[in-house]
């Protein structure tokens, strides 16, 4: 469904009335297409002294065809320069080194950073501060700066605007060489609807990465994958080269074939609910795979009712796709070796598992049950080289969210910093991202993708 007054707001007469009513107003998103560079324009590279990773940023960036811009040139005051008056000229990206921050005194170098940079951000420009994690610092004082930084992030992804994001990216001690994935991640038109996020990143052995086509010779299966959001990440993940295995219940077999064949593709019609699923489905993986790669738990279901008038089935119903089938099928894979070292397993969750939502205790418990699978697996993974992660969609224009009353459906696209829904591109780019080889240090994470939502952490 289209965003009527979005696209009213991108006209003269939309503008104008936006303006002087103080209204909300939905920015441009710089999405991705083939062949975009990562950064449109130099960025701006910074750190604290004592900053580890300020090289290996730089030395990621050169390659990647990223100009890095000098800090040390004047201020520009030609028409080439921000409006000629004298500001500093735009950056598609601000990226800062914080690791050296050792206690808030230090702080005190990201006012310096960032204060004169603030107005100089393209619009959907990207703000990235690289920051030691809080459980690895040396002393409490710096554990307790590093921390700091979460605040600093979240603020700036609501004050920057025109549909500039900002996060947080935690790189442990030894995982320096682990960071380009995700940089390249959040640099890019990929992460359009990602802002205001903490991600950790964990020492890993990152093999060789095409960055063109990253999933080359991988097997994916996406569950729920006839429809919507599934569907979407199915044609990403072929599109970033994985053979893709596309699993729906037998109802939505037409749609699904579809899908697959779209992407070029296998379709599997199974409701995963059933007693014997998880073996079939190890059975038909092991027969015409032999492996599995990359695993997407994408199917689930809604039976929205409060809870003083759920009945036993509605509750039941929606933990056993959304939850249950999801532990069931993981621990028949794992325990039969067919997702081997190297792995991704994807969950997708929901804010409504990070702040709840009347009505929805069924879907809110099963959501946020996916959120403790991924931390409680992620350590017993991570002996294995295999990896769990999962996102968290806010409001993202589908059929179903067409449904709702239109008051509650302008509410879910409005509550956010970038003022819109998310579209099903920008959950399954994000679920890429945890699937690409080069994310091998990523694991534990559970990222939201709603535009900073106001709901929630």
């Amino acid at each position: 469904m289209s965003d009527r007054y979005a696209s009213f707001a991108h006209t003269g007469p939309g503008r104008a009335l936006v303006r002087r009513l103080g209204l909300p107003d939905p920015p441009r998103l710089r999405r991705y297409r083939p062949g975009d560079p990562l950064a449109h324009g130099p960025v701006r590279l910074g750190a604290a002294p004592g900053g580890r990773l300020v090289e290996p940023l730089a030395a990621l960036l050169h390659p990647a065809g990223v100009q890095i811009s000098d800090p040390s040139e004047p201020r520009d005051a030609s028409p080439n320069g921000r409006d000629g008056d004298g500001r500093m000229p735009r950056q598609a990206a601000l990226l800062y080194d914080a690791t050296g921050i050792t206690d808030s005194a230090g702080l005190r170098a990201l006012f310096d950073f960032f204060h004169p940079l603030a107005r100089a951000l393209h619009p959907s420009g990207r703000v990235v501060v690289f920051g030691t994690p809080p459980e690895s610092c040396g002393t409490p004082r710096e554990a307790t700066a590093q921390r700091a930084l979460e605040g600093l992030t979240r603020s700036i992804g609501k004050e920057f605007g025109r549909g500039s994001t900002a996060q947080l990216v935690y790189v442990a001690p030894g995982a320096e060489r682990a960071v380009e994935s995700t940089l390249r991640f959040l640099l890019s038109g990929r992460s359009a609807y990602v802002s205001g996020q903490v991600i950790r990143i964990s020492p890993a052995e990152v093999p060789e990465v095409d960055w063109n086509r990253p999933l080359d010779g991988r097997i994916a299966l996406v569950t729920g994958a006839a429809r919507g959001i599934g569907a979407k990440v199915a044609e990403v993940l072929a599109a970033d080269g994985a053979q893709v295995v596309a699993l729906d219940v037998p109802a939505a077999g037409d749609a699904l074939a579809e899908v697959a064949n779209a992407v070029g593709g296998t379709a599997v019609q199974l409701d995963l609910t059933t007693p014997d699923a998880p073996l079939r489905l190890a059975d038909h993986l092991a027969d015409r795979h032999g492996r599995l790669d990359v695993l997407v738990h994408n199917a689930g279901i809604t039976r929205d009712k409060t809870l003083g008038r759920m009945t036993p089935d509605r509750w039941d119903s929606v933990l056993e796709v959304n939850l249950t089938s999801q532990e069931r099928i993981n621990e028949v894979l794992l325990d039969r070796g067919l997702i081997p070292r190297g792995g991704r397993l994807i969950g997708v969750s929901s804010i409504a598992g990070i702040a709840g939502n009347r009505g929805q205790t069924n879907y809110a418990t099963s959501k946020a049950g996916v959120i403790g699978l991924v931390h409680s697996m992620a350590p017993l993974l991570a002996e294995r080289g295999i990896t769990v992660n999962a996102v968290a969609p806010g409001f993202i224009e589908t059929r179903m969210t067409a449904r709702m009353p239109m008051m509650l459906r302008e509410a879910g696209r409005r509550m956010n910093s970038l003022a819109q829904g998310g579209l099903p591109v920008d959950v399954a780019q994000t679920i890429a991202w945890f699937a690409s080889p080069g994310s091998a240090g990523v694991t534990g994470n559970v990222v939201r993708v709603c535009g900073q939502s106001l709901l929630g952490a």
